[in-house]
């Protein structure tokens, strides 16, 4: 695989869960509570990450095939613990913010691009003190199931960046098949406990890192 130059790029998109913030653990916690209190045996929950991705309410019905009644009802019980929980469930990953900097000092503009809801991004990043970092902060618009394509599409308009002057972070192949529909190239990443090397690469992903040592000089060059 050809890899893309990545360090001259301007405009740098970064999903939130799993890549930004260190928040899969509090995802799939909060969601097996949810699922159980709606009915399901532990034994049938099977791997929990794969929540982590799919736009809520959507992603219960794509990973346990439930209706869209149900899924909403799980979503919402979901949504009520994990509003509760503060900053202890979506804190940044270990150098993260420090990695933001240097990437503003190197002029590049920063934008989250994630399945989330805008709100809730708004609060994480406020929690965690960095939403001056990032120039755009756009997740989800409501819960009809608008495709990560979507969002970064919006993204891309906002910023005015041409395919070829942007590249997407992110952790499962949500990220980068989005990335590989409008033409950008995509960083994948593994230290967030989700998306696997071989889900990344099979979804088009140019390079695939697995700490933030290895995500920095992908984005910033040795």
């Amino acid at each position: 695989m050809t890899q893309p130059m990545l360090a001259d790029r301007p405009y740098v998109l970064f999903d939130f869960d799993g890549t930004l913030a260190d928040s899969v653990g509090a995802i799939t916690r909060t969601a097996r509570g949810a699922l159980l209190a709606n009915g399901m045996r532990e034994e049938d929950l099977g791997d929990l990450t794969r929540l982590v991705g799919p736009p809520f309410p959507h992603a219960f019905s794509l990973v346990y095939g439930m209706s869209d009644e149900l899924a909403q009802k799980v979503t919402e019980d979901y949504r009520a613990v994990y509003a509760t929980l503060g900053r202890a469930a979506w804190p940044l990953f270990d150098g993260m913010a420090e990695l933001l900097g240097r990437l503003r000092a190197a002029g590049r503009h920063l934008a989250v691009c994630s399945s989330k809801r805008t709100d809730m991004i708004e609060r994480a990043l406020a929690d965690n003190g960095v939403s001056d970092l990032f120039d755009l902060r756009f997740g989800k618009l409501d819960d009809e199931g608008e495709s990560k394509a979507s969002v970064m599409g919006r993204v891309l308009a906002a910023f005015g960046a041409a395919p070829g002057e942007a590249v997407m972070v992110g952790d499962r192949h949500q990220d980068a098949e989005a990335a590989r529909e409008h033409g950008v190239a995509c960083v994948g990443v593994t230290y967030g406990g989700a998306g696997t090397r071989e889900e990344l690469v099979s979804a088009g992903a140019d390079v695939v890192v697995d700490s933030l040592a290895e995500l920095e000089r992908a984005l910033l060059g040795a």
